[in-house]
């Protein structure tokens, strides 16, 4: 299937991708315009998750791309922002059920298990069989997390008993399995593990009244003497480090998002744009909205170059935390500007569902925040640029 350039796509970075990888996003932008597009906004109304769309959604190349156990086909770092981008120009809270799946939760596994947790674990979670979470900020923890974990793990012979609180845990309310960073009592060092939702002792409330990313199932996660085995704890997750590593893979793949989330806010604007009467004639014959249009195509258009960037420094291995660090706080920045544009264009009808720019305004704010702050990440970059770290 021939992929058509998105016009939004203004300098044409699409050509990078190789055409074979040119093949599968044009097959996964035309399912998710023909399955996924119709039903968003009355799941974002209800604040319900589409579950009917996962078996055909994960028989897409789009989960467990980047590891040899489940990678449908040769793929670059490139590609896989791409998907991240086309979900999220779609719904952002799609493309945060694929961040945690695919990007947090299998992103652990590949990072910090052994090479027998990842063929147990991956091959199945890529199939869409066994549904993932990644379970780090708590209610009294978020930016510190380094730090600040409360959640213990205590050594009993050959098992861990897990005991505290997680907040903000995205698709944990129907995770078979949730990736739970807790620090160890005997070291004092965070560790990784792998926690069955069955467990005794495990309880996942889901978070009303949120208004961004109302589609998402979050959740806030009770541990009260969870047991679980030594085989289920991370073999490579011995200190933050080896956190830091998954969130590093993560962090640029959220300013993809970004920008798709602001693709399909600038998409909806411009159909209005085209559509609205106002004095006789389409309102995009009028200057300021051809201004407005102008100013949200210019932040598209130079966040996607710096996500280009940043992914191909990933596949060239010489991507460091604040080359992501800053990917991520420019994108949602410039992401925060072009949602609200596009929603000035369109006037009142900027705030109803039905015009495609309000959802893409309200889910905004969750992807400016999670994955690091704006204000976390400018202090990554700072330490780089500096050599001094300010972060308290």
């Amino acid at each position: 299937m021939p992929l058509t350039p998105l016009a939004s796509d203004f300098y044409g970075f699409e050509a990078k991708l190789r055409p074979h990888e040119q093949d599968a996003l044009a097959a996964l932008r035309d399912w998710l315009d023909a399955e996924v597009r119709p039903v968003v906004d009355e799941a974002w109304e209800r604040a319900e998750f589409p579950h009917q769309l996962l078996p055909a959604f994960h028989r897409h190349p789009v989960f467990g791309m980047q590891w040899e156990e489940t990678a449908a086909f040769e793929n670059s770092a490139l590609y896989r922002g791409w998907v991240a981008l086309e979900l999220a120009r779609v719904d952002a809270s799609i493309a945060t059920y694929v961040g945690v799946q695919n990007g947090l939760a299998m992103g652990a596994i590949g990072v910090a298990g052994s090479p027998e947790q990842r063929a147990e674990w991956l091959p199945p979670m890529a199939r869409g069989e066994v549904l993932g979470a990644f379970g780090l900020t708590e209610p009294l923890s978020g930016s510190d997390s380094a730090q600040g974990l409360r959640t213990v793990a205590r050594r009993d012979g050959d098992d861990w008993i897990l005991d505290g609180e997680k907040r903000w845990i995205g698709n944990a309310t129907f995770a078979d399995v949730v990736v739970i960073w807790a620090k160890s009592a005997e070291d004092g060092q965070v560790k990784g593990f792998l926690v069955r939702t069955d467990a005794p002792g495990w309880s996942a409330t889901k978070i009303e009244r949120k208004q961004s990313l109302r589609i998402v199932q979050n959740a806030d996660i009770r541990m009260e003497g969870v047991r679980v085995p030594e085989s289920m704890r991370l073999q490579r997750a011995n200190s933050f480090r080896d956190t830091a590593a998954v969130l590093r893979l993560t962090r640029a793949e959220v300013a993809w998002a970004a920008v798709g989330n602001s693709i399909g806010a600038y998409e909806a604007a411009l159909r209005y744009a085209g559509e609205r009467v106002q004095f006789g004639k389409p309102i995009a014959s009028h200057q300021l909205v051809q201004d407005l249009l102008a100013r949200m195509l210019g932040n598209i258009t130079a966040s996607i170059a710096m996500c280009t960037r940043v992914s191909e420094m990933l596949d060239e291995g010489v991507q460091a935390d604040e080359h992501a660090a800053l990917a991520k706080a420019y994108a949602t920045s410039r992401m925060r500007e072009t949602v609200a544009w596009a929603r000035e264009a369109m006037g009142g009808n900027g705030i109803v569902l039905d015009y495609g720019a309000a959802r893409a305004f309200a889910d905004a704010e969750a992807l400016y925040s999670y994955e690091g702050t704006r204000e976390m990440n400018t202090l990554i970059v700072g330490r780089a640029v500096t050599g001094t770290a300010a972060f308290v």
